[in-house]
Order: structure tokens, then C-alpha cells, then sequence
């Protein structure tokens, strides 16, 4: 089995020190010796070493808790689960450790530079149930952004269009002629100095929707890295939070249905944050 591990694995792992040191294992947990006999058709376990990571700022806040789901206020650029260059700092892996959930995962996307509320479940046996109310749009979201006044611009408006994303690229795109799969109604709530508070309702959850639909108008989000077009942002910079906050969400529980609704404690405009991983953590109900 080392012999084969090294062939496999030997340019990106230390196959001798992990076999020393047991960090191979069989699924039956068994530490693989350097010395066993192959055993073709046989599942090894282990986990590379990790890249160090920068320490993302800002409070995950812990709004509701239950048996089954959590309910958290997510700070900007931090990714909700772990991904490329983002394994340690994530929701996931921060909060199964800090609230010793280990199955905790989220039933919805947000992406990592946007801010505001992300559902958890606790447990696998409950992602059914609570995924089934986002995929049939049963989940009523409302964002708030910070985005340039246009004087040309009629609100409210619903903007409705075929969004596409594209392999390889960091934008998505609006593809003219094709059938309708993003819906997204705009209004303006107020003004903060020279910018425009606005309130938008997604009815349908395509990649970077919002973002698309406010740039289709003539209004991209403030501090947006991607649009209109892609910024040379360094990953780990952390001072220029994208405007757009996932600030309320309501739902109809579908376990005992009860009326779900929370709201984000955060508010625009949004500040290059400060502090420690510790959350800010709601009591279990």
C-alpha cells in the first residue's frame, strides 16, 4: 500500500511521514501501514495539509437556533462553505466546531462577498425538507443595496430575463431570446448621500441575479469586484465590502408550520469590519 500511495500521491502529499504518523486510514478507521498488501477496490482516507489562511474580520451572528436549523448574519468575504482557497474560514467550518454541530450545513447559496442571513440545518435528516421551501420558491428574501441615483431611471420595476453563467469566467451573462429564469422586482427605499438605498425582491435565485439586474439598469452595486467589470482585488482584502445585504427572509416552517421570519442586524452602508472569529450565539429554542 505505500508503494502504491507513493506512485499515486508522492508529488503532492509526504506519503512517508503521513504513514508514520497514521494520518492514512481505512474506512474502518484502521491506520494503513506502509507495508500491507495492496488491496485494490479499498476507499484510504486523509487530509491534506491546509494553506495557511488570513483570518476573516467580522462577527458571524448566531440570530436563531433550534434542533433544526441556525440562522446566522453572515459578514462579507467570508464563504458560506468551504471552497477553493476558503476551507477553515467558512461558515461551515467555523460554526460545526464553535457550535459542535457536525453535520450543520446551509440550504441556500450566498456568495462569499455578500452579506446578511444564510439557514442552516442541523442535521442531514432535516435538509430535505427545508432545501424542497428554497428550490420551490416558498422562501420570501429581500436584499437592500447601496447603488448610484439615475434621474432616467422609473422605479419600482421588475426586471425579468434569461441569465446564464459562464464556465471559466467570473461574470454571468444575459441571454437575449431565451425563456425567462430570473425575476427580480427593484425599488428605492431612500438616499444616503449620493447613492440610492434600494430594496430588492428576488423571486428566483440565478448566480450573481441581483448584481446582474442592477448593472442591466444602469445602477451596479457599489463595491461590486465583478461588475461592470472584473477589479484587481487581492482575495484577502478585506476593506471594500460589496454593498448588498440579504437583510430579510420569511418562510412557513415546513416541520410544524409555524411562521419563520428574521432580519439582519446589519445595516448599509456596509464598513470594513473588525474583531474575532467568536460568534455572537442566540440561545437554542
Amino acid at each position: 500500500m505505500g508503494a502504491w500511495l507513493e506512485e499515486r500521491l508522492g508529488e503532492s502529499v509526504q506519503v512517508a511521514g503521513f504513514l508514520t504518523s497514521g494520518r492514512f486510514v481505512y474506512e474502518s478507521g484502521v491506520p494503513v501501514a506502509g507495508g500491507d498488501p495492496y488491496r485494490p477496490t479499498t476507499f484510504i482516507w486523509f487530509h491534506r495539509d491546509l494553506a495557511d489562511e488570513p483570518v476573516v474580520p467580522g462577527s458571524i451572528h448566531v440570530l436563531h437556533r433550534d434542533d433544526r436549523i441556525v440562522v446566522i448574519d453572515k459578514p462579507p468575504f467570508l464563504s458560506s462553505i468551504p471552497r477553493g482557497r476558503h476551507v477553515v474560514q467558512s461558515v461551515v467550518v467555523r460554526l460545526r466546531a464553535q457550535l459542535k454541530l457536525p453535520e450543520l450545513s446551509p440550504l441556500h447559496r450566498l456568495d462569499r462577498v455578500t452579506s446578511g442571513l444564510l439557514v442552516l440545518a442541523t442535521e442531514r435528516r432535516w435538509r430535505g425538507a427545508y432545501q424542497s421551501l428554497f428550490q420551490r420558491g416558498e422562501v420570501h428574501k429581500i436584499y437592500r443595496a447601496l447603488a448610484p441615483l439615475s434621474a432616467q431611471l422609473e422605479l419600482p420595476v421588475t426586471v425579468r430575463n434569461h441569465l446564464r453563467a459562464r464556465p471559466g469566467f467570473w461574470q454571468g451573462e444575459v441571454v437575449p431570446g431565451l425563456p425567462v429564469n430570473a425575476d427580480s422586482r427593484i425599488e428605492r427605499e431612500s438616499e444616503h448621500e449620493d447613492a440610492g438605498l434600494y430594496r430588492l425582491t428576488p423571486r428566483t435565485g440565478r448566480t450573481h441575479q441581483l448584481r446582474l439586474h442592477m448593472l442591466g439598469l444602469g445602477i451596479p452595486i457599489t463595491d461590486d469586484p465583478l461588475y461592470p467589470v472584473v477589479q484587481d482585488v487581492e482575495v484577502f482584502d478585506f476593506t471594500r465590502p460589496l454593498q448588498l445585504l440579504a437583510s430579510e427572509l420569511a418562510f412557513t416552517d415546513p416541520i410544524d408550520g409555524s411562521p419563520r421570519e428574521f432580519e439582519s442586524v446589519r445595516r448599509l452602508p456596509l464598513r470594513a469590519e473588525v474583531g474575532s472569529q467568536s460568534p455572537t450565539v442566540a440561545p437554542p429554542r
